[in-house]
């Protein structure tokens, strides 16, 4: 029998490795505008940035996912958390453009190898009943870095400076690496995760038939049309459009994203109860999630003027769902996909989200480069640049569900049809 207090130290280092790391992702979101000022560069260069960290990240992943599968997790976040701590004391200490950008890139690769390597823990110390629930929590509970990024880390940057503040980000990434290294086992004993062959071309043919699997790809689109929205907002642009085109302060903009935080958490309670209690319909789930995104971000962008103070809050916290909304792609990756090549999945899955991000990122930053830098009318028709994305992603999750359900019923699995499920509730 596992000690329950072993199994939670595990998962609970890992979460807090994870935590850091989103405090790295973060942080230069919300120096943004002190970043611009710093390094003298325009807003489509300063998107250059969050756009080459996400391309790493992004392109990482894959490999990310089959080294993970291969070498477990203690060592691929213990390795990620020792890459961020050196990116950002660079980036602490630089006044060099081609530099900082450097440092940013590395805290992708740091980034890459972390998520996926704690969620991989989950399914190795959980029983499949709390799986959802606590892969849930796992991404809720990271996100908490966004609010260190937010309130005082941001307080740091006011008023110790840009360096104390990321050279304090860097020590908690520091604590993450050796916290890591001492407490993380890959699996409880005596379960010790197989692993596939190591050979490229085995290597190779293992990623081809996880990305060929229909709920591999199922998980990447439900990846990319939930999470890139309110990445992009808590990533790069979210402060300077709430600051610049909405009027508020930096303390009321931080205070929306620290709300951000919350509202995740809440909605990934919730989500992560409905998707171990109705996981056959997980896809509605999601496409709710896209939808209502695209819905509130429509009516903010046709306001003439600055939105409300109520608005705005709305808008946190309906784009926030899409958080834990983008974990159910990861677990449609456990779903579909055997435990040895679990991280591959999941790497595939992470892909579709941060690929979004980082081309909504950079064509927000060309379209305000366009119309004369950060204006209300500039950042009205910037946003604009995420409703190309929910289509795709939509029509992806609608095509790919009905050939996973295809190969559910060659299992002899039938899911209810909606019709069905609403027509059992007259019934009661």
């Amino acid at each position: 029998m596992i000690a329950v207090r072993t199994v939670w130290v595990v998962w609970g280092v890992g979460v807090f490795a994870y935590i850091v790391g989103v405090l790295h992702r973060t942080s230069f979101g919300v120096a943004g505008l002190d970043a611009a000022d710093r390094f003298a560069v325009s807003p489509s260069l300063l998107s250059l940035f969050v756009v080459l960290q996400i391309v790493v990240y992004a392109g990482m992943q894959i490999p990310a996912g089959a080294i993970l599968d291969r070498v477990g997790s203690r060592k691929m976040i213990a390795l990620g958390a020792l890459l961020m701590v050196i990116a950002q004391l660079v980036l602490a200490t630089t006044e060099s453009l081609p530099v900082a950008v450097g440092a940013r890139a590395l805290v992708g690769v740091g980034d890459a190898l972390t998520f996926i390597s704690v969620l991989r823990l989950v399914p190795q110390w959980f029983d499949n009943r709390r799986v959802p629930i606590v892969s849930q929590l796992t991404g809720l509970l990271g996100q908490s870095g966004q609010i260190l990024s937010a309130v005082p880390f941001l307080m740091i940057l006011h008023g110790s400076g840009w360096t104390f503040a990321f050279a304090s980000a860097a020590s908690l990434g520091l604590l993450a690496f050796v916290l890591a290294l001492a407490l993380i086992r890959n699996s409880p004993p005596g379960a010790e995760v197989l692993t596939e062959p190591t050979t490229i071309r085995e290597t190779l043919a293992t990623i081809g038939r996880v990305w060929k699997r229909p709920g591999t790809k199922l998980g990447f689109f439900t990846h990319m049309g939930t999470q890139f929205s309110i990445t992009v907002f808590a990533l790069l642009w979210g402060i300077p459009y709430l600051t610049t085109a909405q009027g508020l302060s930096t303390t009321a903009a931080g205070t929306l994203l620290s709300l951000s935080v919350i509202s995740a958490v809440i909605s990934g309670i919730g989500l992560g109860i409905l998707t171990g209690r109705y996981p056959m319909r997980r896809s509605w789930l999601v496409l709710t999630i896209m939808v209502s995104n695209a819905a509130i971000w429509a009516v903010v962008l046709a306001l003439p003027g600055p939105a409300p103070l109520w608005l705005l809050v709305v808008l946190v916290v309906v784009v926030s769902v899409g958080g834990p909304g983008s974990v159910i792609g990861f677990d449609y990756a456990r779903t579909f996909n055997p435990s040895a090549n679990l991280g591959t999945a999941q790497g595939m899955v992470n892909v579709g989200g941060f690929l979004a991000s980082l081309l909504v990122i950079a064509a927000i930053g060309g379209v305000l480069q366009v119309m004369g830098g950060y204006t209300f009318e500039a950042f009205r028709v910037a946003f604009l640049a995420q409703y190309p994305v929910w289509f795709v992603a939509i029509v992806g999750v609608l095509l790919t569900r009905r050939s996973t359900r295809k190969e559910l019923a060659e299992e002899g699995i039938y899911p209810h049809t909606m019709r069905e499920v609403l027509q059992r509730f007259r019934d009661r």
